[in-house]
Parts: C-alpha cells; structure tokens; sequence
C-alpha cells in the first residue's frame, strides 16, 4: 500500500473513532486487500474441506466492525490487528454453533453458515486452539497476539514487530516460547 494511502487510512480510521461512520466505509475499500489477505491466511490454517470463502469472513468481521462505538485505532497497523482478532472471533462462534448444531442444540444459524459448508467432526479442535491461546493471553497478552498475527493474521516477523512496536528478536523468542506453550496446552497435538 503506497505511503500516502496509509496515511489516508490512519486519518480516516482516527475519523471514525470521532463518530464518522462513512471514514469507516471508505477506510475499508482502501484496505480491503490486505483484510482479503488476512482472511485468506485464517482459512489456510482451517482443513481443505472447509469452504468458507475468505469475502464471507470479511464481510461478517466487518458487521461486528461497525457496531464498534468510538473505537480508537493509533494507526493502520492497531486496524489490522484488531480486524484479525474478529476474524478469528466469527470463526470461533462459527465453530461453537456447528458443534452445538452437531449435538443437536438448535443454534440458529448465522448469515455466515450460508456460504460455509462446515465440517462439525474438527470444530473442536479449532475451539481447542482458541481456547489455549485465551489462556496464554491471560499470561501474556503480547505472546499471544504474537501468535493470532503470525499464524492468523498471516503477517511475516517484520509486520509483527512493527504492529506490536518490539525487535524483531522479541517476536522471534516470543513466538518459540508460544508454540511451546500452546503445544503443552493442547496436550502435545498443536500443530
């Protein structure tokens, strides 16, 4: 994204928080590209047979977006952190209710579950995940979010660094002692 458009962005973004919904809507089709991408790495870590597309997990992460009162985002980057953490949230709910559905809890299905064909048999093992890293950002929020923009936001050690404002050293300790973390959380099985 050129130099300039992320300013417009960033500008935009602090416009929103001041109470202009319509920054937030021309914020969105300047970065749509990289929330696309952002998407498309959440889906990669799912199975191949799942078949949510990644404009359906956008457009669902954006309604939770704008019922966001005042949000206040310092820059471009805390928007795409923030916008991975709610894609990773509209999958996790996804996977709650294909598993409540599963066991016949008559969850009402979202808008999303339109366009997704679900494969209930492994939603636990994606709740499993989340519920470890809810655990490890209760003992290190930064290593967690090391881990939601690494491995879901599909953002290389660089992009981390910079949106978390530590060395790319840190991030790389920090991602190592994560995995470990995770690993032994899930009992051995995390990938």
């Amino acid at each position: 994204m050129p130099e300039e458009t992320q300013g417009d962005v960033t500008q935009l973004l602090a416009r929103w928080g001041q109470g202009d919904r319509a920054a937030l809507d021309v914020a969105t089709r300047l970065v749509y590209a990289e929330l696309r991408k952002i998407a498309e790495s959440y889906l990669q870590q799912e199975r191949p047979e799942h078949t949510l597309q990644p404009t359906a997990l956008i457009h669902e992460a954006y309604l939770r977006l704008v019922r966001e009162d005042h949000p206040s985002f310092e820059n471009r980057r805390k928007f795409f952190a923030f916008s991975a953490r709610l894609m990773r949230q509209v999958l996790v709910d996804h996977a709650r209710a294909a598993g409540a559905e599963k066991r016949g809890g008559g969850a009402v299905k979202a808008p999303l579950n339109e366009a997704v064909d679900f494969v209930p048999d492994r939603a636990h093992e994606f709740l499993a995940l989340n519920d470890a890293l809810d655990g490890l950002a209760r003992l290190s929020a930064r290593k967690a979010q090391v881990i939601e923009l690494r491995y879901f936001g599909g953002l290389s050690v660089e992009e981390t660094a910079g949106i978390l404002e530590v060395s790319i050293a840190t991030i790389s300790r920090e991602q190592r002692m994560a995995e470990a973390w995770l690993s032994h959380a899930m009992g051995g099985n995390a990938r």
